[in-house]
């Protein structure tokens, strides 16, 4: 028998599609580590340095993966690189399982101080994605976009837009370094992520609250008034 999929049955699978495309680096980054370092310290008794050292080994896969895969390295997936094998040697070098912790609060560190110093430039580096959530590819909002880029208001929500975004993981940065060195190591590696989690969220709620939606509404009401 042959089967003809419905219009919502069809537009469901690019959905499911997407969703597993997002939430795969998520679970490979977050709750892989996570379920490894508890499985091997908790179940197996293996030390907090080994367990955090072979968690860690599996978002540098990811990201490796991910390199010969699309046959590129960009700025971001070397850095997430970089910053992991650091750390895994940091930490089997000096003993300090700590160091592992610690290692994740740099890599937030990094990136939201690059995103605060581009907020001060002409290109701010959050721009081009907000960009495309905002116009969709839409020509006229496409177009919008391009007559208010020269507008000081407009050029303003931008920048404030990547400064929020690097001050929500500036915070998260501080907040993790200094669990890193007061609480217990099998609490932080939990905690770690909702530090993140939450930085995350606070970044969504104010900077769309205070950069993206503003923009969105100016490119809305110049859009309708080209038409």
């Amino acid at each position: 028998m042959t089967q003809t999929l419905t219009a919502p049955a069809r537009a469901e699978q690019p959905r499911r599609s997407n969703l597993g495309t997002m939430l795969t680096p998520l679970a490979l980054d977050v709750a892989a580590p996570m379920a490894c370092y508890y499985l091997l310290h908790g179940a197996f008794g293996t030390s907090e340095v080994a367990a955090l050292g072979v968690s860690g080994v599996i978002p540098a896969v990811r990201v490796v993966a991910g390199i010969v895969r699309d046959r590129s390295l960009n700025g971001l997936a070397g850095l997430t690189l970089a910053v992991n094998v650091a750390g895994i040697a940091l930490s089997f070098v000096t003993g300090d399982a700590r160091m592992m912790i610690a290692k994740d609060s740099a890599l937030s560190g990094v990136i939201s101080l690059f995103m605060m110093l581009s907020a001060f430039t002409a290109r701010p580096v959050m721009t081009p994605g907000m960009r495309a959530f905002i116009t969709r590819g839409n020509a006229v909002r496409e177009a919008a976009w391009e007559r208010l880029a020269g507008s000081a208001r407009f050029r303003r929500a931008e920048r404030r837009f990547t400064g929020i975004w690097g001050g929500a993981l500036l915070a998260d940065c501080v907040a993790r370094l200094i669990g890193a060195f007061t609480l217990p190591v099998s609490t932080m590696v939990w905690l770690s992520n909702v530090l993140l989690i939450a930085a995350l969220a606070v970044g969504l709620l104010v900077a769309g609250a205070f950069g993206s939606g503003p923009i969105m509404t100016m490119v809305g009401i110049e859009a309708r008034d080209a038409r």
